[in-house]
């Protein structure tokens, strides 16, 4: 009855909304058009509910029959299709492979992009993982057993994805290509990437609206410091807050000049991780709850770097009320001036290890697909943005990502 999986993502959409009875005159042409019924037949089926029954029921059969399945791909005589109910799961002829499950799945590939707690599940011994080597030991340190993974699969190729340590980007059948968490610009130790050429591509969109564009890394790096030494010229301690995994190393290296630095113990962690994994960052001290480590904090100034958290927080407060601290919020989200009074922080720099607006567009024009899948943040309106420029784009429906704000 209805030809392809958007028409009758929106047809359901439609008929769950006329079933209810919310029928305005838009709604009304819309459904009959979905439906390509005559405008008499649609009559009929609005004043008798026993003709709406089977129609309905019709609309339910295609719908989970489809199994929300869109993106079918033939390359090389192969066919994929992607299905986005409850996660995104890829299915070739030979397997299916999960892509970021939030659960242990059934399929036969599991793939982990990194190891922000929103990407990383616990398996349960049933699906191969694939997932990098850095992430296999990042997850560790958090408390996830990720054992077994593998960075080489027959079909499946994996890409730096330039956002965290150890992140990875997939490549599936030299077709398809998904790219998690992603940024195509190199900050610190981190380089960026590029993106790969595609057929389809799923891309994160999670800054995929145009007031998102963040300023030079350089740029922000020289303002900070300016602060960081007005503050010491005051006697002022400084707090760096960022997410521990991550943006708190990245801070630690483009802050390296700067001594003493003491780091919050997950920071700390996360840093030993790195630097055990060959990162090249200095080695600070850990600052906890002990009488000889408080003590170090009245030798003021000193930096200290924090994972991201609002000022009002009860640790942020003590560091305000005890030594006088401002505190130095690094996100993406600090593109909205409000963020700083929101968060309850004395500066805020958009800091991002995330694609920007424009970044995005480049993403999608040097991989240069013929269909594009947005998902996470803004995906419906970057979608729209695509299909002005061109682009066959769509948003994959029923795909979130917790706390944005945490992970930027």
């Amino acid at each position: 009855m209805i030809a392809d999986e958007s028409r009758l993502q929106t047809t359901i959409k439609s008929f769950a909304m006329f079933w209810l009875g919310k029928r305005p005159t838009s709604l009304r042409v819309k459904l009959r058009l979905l439906l390509r019924l005559a405008p008499s037949e649609f009559l009929r089926l609005e004043n008798s509910a026993e003709a709406r029954i089977p129609l309905y029921e019709q609309v339910c059969k295609e719908m989970k029959e489809s199994k929300a399945q869109s993106g079918i791909i033939t390359r090389h005589g192969k066919r994929i299709t992607v299905s986005h109910r409850g996660g995104i799961v890829v299915r070739t002829a030979s397997y299916t492979l999960a892509l970021d499950p939030k659960r242990a799945t059934k399929s036969d590939f599991s793939f982990v992009s990194h190891a922000h707690i929103d990407h990383v599940h616990s398996p349960d011994g049933n699906s191969q993982l694939v997932a990098s080597e850095e992430t296999v030991a990042l997850a560790k340190v958090r408390g996830y057993n990720l054992t077994g993974a593998v960075e080489q699969v027959p079909g499946i190729d994996l890409v730096d994805a330039g956002h965290i340590l150890g992140s990875r980007a997939i490549l599936v059948e030299d077709s398809l290509f998904y790219t998690g968490d992603f940024s195509i610009r190199s900050r610190g130790f981190l380089k960026g990437s590029q993106g790969v050429k595609c057929d389809t591509l799923i891309m994160e969109t999670t800054y995929g609206s145009p007031r998102y564009v963040f300023t030079d890394t350089e740029k922000i790096v020289s303002q900070v410091s300016r602060l960081i030494a007005d503050c010491f010229h005051k006697c002022r301690p400084v707090v760096l807050t960022g997410y521990p995994l991550g943006k708190a190393q990245l801070i630690t290296h483009l802050f390296k000049n700067w001594e003493p630095v003491f780091l919050h113990e997950s920071v700390f962690n996360m840093n030993e991780a790195h630097i055990e994994l060959g990162v090249e960052i200095p080695r600070h001290l850990h600052c906890g709850a002990g009488s000889k480590q408080q003590a170090l904090l009245k030798r003021r100034p000193w930096i200290m770097i924090a994972p991201a958290a609002s000022g009002r927080s009860q640790f942020i407060k003590n560091l305000r009320e005890n030594y006088g601290a401002i505190v130095i919020a690094f996100t993406g989200w600090a593109v909205d001036r409000r963020y700083s009074y929101v968060m309850g922080v004395d500066y805020a720099f958009d800091l991002s290890d995330h694609c920007d607006f424009n970044e995005l567009v480049q993403l999608a024009k040097y991989c240069n697909p013929s269909k594009i899948y947005t998902v996470h943040g803004f995906a419906a309106e970057f979608a729209d943005h695509l299909k002005f420029l061109g682009f066959d784009a769509e948003p994959l429906e029923g795909i979130e990502q917790s706390t944005l704000t945490s992970y930027a």
